[in-house]
């Protein structure tokens, strides 16, 4: 088990990791658009792959943030409990099924 001190900074850089990934998105939803007009492409074109960009990276960037939200918190735990009078048997398992012969 890893000390307190190294699991923070475990927790930490995956934060980060996370931020950069966020902020290259970003850097690539401006730079796309003026490599596109830069080869040609219209400047309406160019507008509407950065709209998509940006779609796409707020899209995956809110999936992030939840995925982390939801890896922070603990399992819950499952009890067994009452499964009720079938108690989860197979259908025919106690009065033996189809017979053949």
């Amino acid at each position: 088990m890893p000390p307190e001190g190294r699991r923070e900074a475990t927790q930490a850089s995956g934060t980060d990791t996370v931020s950069d990934v966020v902020r290259w998105a970003a850097f690539s939803c401006v730079l796309v658009p003026v490599v596109l007009v830069g080869y040609g492409i219209s400047l309406a074109g160019a507008m509407g792959a950065a709209l998509g960009l940006a779609a796409v990276t707020g899209v995956c960037r809110v999936l992030l943030r939840q995925s982390e939200r939801s890896a922070a918190r603990p399992a819950p735990v499952r009890s067994c409990g009452h499964r009720g009078r079938r108690g989860g048997t197979v259908p025919g398992a106690r009065k033996g099924g189809r017979r053949t012969g």
